[in-house]
């Protein structure tokens, strides 16, 4: 019989154990329930091993006590919170910030080992970039992501092709900043769409039959001169700001000129200038054009060609030749039909004076494509086959041209309706250097920085991992857990890929912990608490008992 009782007394205490562990989770809970990213627990009880005895009915058993059985973490998503920083971050989804030691840089550049790469998963998001340019946890652990391939990103931009998502290079590593700069870019593209009014008649005196026929304006052009323009020799001109390799701005003014109306086709010129006083070219003798030549400062030349409707078909582009050498008139046989880059034609103005540098066809030309909403990945057709502007006539079929079998029109082009010639949209890819004011973050886990010369740049792209038994997860404290063999190593994502969810910024995810839930639970865990201890009393009482009878 004292067996018996002593049984159930420890059956009473299995029962203190159990809900005093409980209590510590459910306290554990209630202590972080204002703790960023913090994920809840439970505990689930299992019963202890039971004891066979005989019965009346023959063998039945009687259970021994109770014991922890498991804690199960709870993963479920935590309120998102707002906020005033950009760099808090919030995983709404699956996934998992990635985070380690920082890595440290030495003397000769390379990454020293720090003793310590085991990578820990974070849901705290709030993060900040610490004095070397790390972005940190708030334990000072560097956030893991890979770095943007800008290479890829300004190829693309340069061909119109249009990224399904930002590139990335090299392996996911610490994200830094090493740079809060951006670098002077010069421009390499310009966009210019206008519509030219159909009703306008020729500035520039034609005479039909000349040789100069389709580019009468832009021989009136002087860049020894100022103005190098009349304002008489043209019908509308536009202009756009672009810069130099050093981030220096310079004016780009285009300058359009109707040619003549025939066969149902209406045909106009156009001229690419600078200020004659900015243009660094040199001749073929590596004399400077400015201020020898009258031709300084005159880009680029051309013709384009509109049907019935209004809409542009076709247009020819010319720039001066490498053999070019000064002159004080403007020569048809020094402009040559234009190189094109991506389809589009291309000139140079060598702001900076580089050396073989002057021509499109020089091995350090910097070239700047011009786009009036066409391009063609052939280049132009001669079909004079002189190659160059000296071969064209007053006859249009003279002129240089796009192959119609390769040509492509955007959907925003110049165009030639009856209302008033004026610029729809122009644009230019150049920039000077600027510093770094801010820096977001996107859906999809890019960070952006913004500097002060209006550029915004993709800097990194956040590395989110997952796993498939998140319960195998180990909690390292600092809201941090480590992979371990249950959990596996994980699998690595950007945001809104794989199984991982989607980043929000200026956002933070509070703690999953239901402050209402777990009172309920203390309340629960408490009354089995004290139920447990008056089994112990109540043994306690039968073995007094038991004790008197030799009275």
């Amino acid at each position: 019989m004292g067996v018996g009782l002593q049984t159930s007394m420890w059956s009473g205490v299995s029962g203190l154990q159990a809900n005093s562990t409980r209590m510590t989770t459910i306290g554990n809970n209630l202590a972080n329930t204002n703790t960023v990213g913090f994920k809840g627990a439970r505990i689930d009880f299992v019963d202890l091993m039971s004891a066979t005895i005989g019965t009346a009915a023959g063998v039945g058993q009687v259970g021994r006590g109770v014991r922890v059985g498991a804690v199960v973490s709870d993963y479920s998503q935590g309120g998102l919170e707002t906020t005033s920083e950009n760099l808090d971050m919030a995983i709404s989804g699956n996934g998992f910030f990635m985070v380690k030691q920082k890595s440290q840089v030495g003397s000769n550049g390379k990454m020293l080992n720090t003793g310590n790469t085991t990578t820990y998963y974070t849901r705290a998001g709030d993060f900040s970039f610490d004095n070397d340019g790390y972005l940190t946890s708030t334990t000072g652990l560097a956030v893991q992501g890979w770095q943007v391939d800008q290479d890829k990103i300004d190829s693309a931009s340069a061909s119109g092709t249009t990224l399904s998502q930002t590139p990335v290079t090299g392996e996911i590593q610490d994200i830094r900043l090493d740079s809060y700069t951006s670098p002077a870019k010069a421009t390499s593209s310009v966009t210019v769409i206008t519509n030219l009014d159909s009703d306008s008649t020729s500035a520039t005196t034609r005479t039909p039959g000349s040789s100069d026929y389709f580019y009468a304006m832009s021989e009136t052009w002087d860049g020894t001169s100022s103005p190098a323009m009349s304002s008489d020799a043209y019908t509308y001109s536009t202009t756009v700001k672009v810069y130099d390799a050093n981030g220096s701005p310079h004016t780009l003014t285009v300058y359009y000129d109707k040619v003549t109306s025939e066969s149902g086709n209406e045909y106009w010129e156009y001229a690419v200038t600078c200020d004659p006083t900015e243009d660094g070219r040199t001749d073929a003798n590596g004399d400077p054009l400015y201020p020898n030549s009258n031709e300084a400062g005159l880009l680029m030349v051309g013709t384009m060609t509109f049907d019935s409707s209004g809409s542009m078909t076709n247009m020819s582009s010319y720039t001066l030749t490498s053999a070019y050498t000064n002159s004080t008139t403007f020569n048809a046989s020094d402009w040559g039909v234009a190189d094109t880059s991506n389809g589009y034609p291309a000139f140079t103005a060598n702001f900076k004076g580089v050396s073989d540098a002057s021509f499109p066809d020089q091995s350090n030309a910097t070239l700047t494509t011009l786009n009036f909403g066409m391009s063609n990945s052939s280049g132009f057709t001669d079909p004079t086959g002189t190659g160059t502007l000296a071969g064209a006539t007053s006859d249009p079929a003279t002129l240089a041209y796009f192959n119609e079998a390769t040509l492509k029109i955007n959907s925003n082009v110049t165009t030639n309706y009856a209302t008033s010639s004026s610029t729809v949209f122009s644009s230019q890819n150049g920039y000077t250097a600027g510093l770094l004011t801010s820096v977001s973050v996107d859906t999809d886990g890019v960070l952006t920085g913004t500097f002060s010369n209006g550029q915004t740049l993709q800097l990194w792209v956040l590395a989110l991992a997952n796993f498939t038994n998140l319960q195998g997860l180990s909690r390292e404290g600092n809201n941090l857990f480590s992979a371990t063999l249950d959990s596996g190593q994980g699998t690595t994502n950007r945001a809104n890929t794989g199984s991982v969810g989607s980043v929000s910024g200026n956002t933070l995810e509070s703690s999953n912990v239901d402050l209402a839930t777990e009172m309920v639970n203390m309340i629960v865990t408490q009354r089995g608490f004290e139920a447990n201890s008056k089994t112990i009393t109540t043994v306690d009482s039968m073995l007094s008992e038991v004790i008197q009878l030799k009275r």
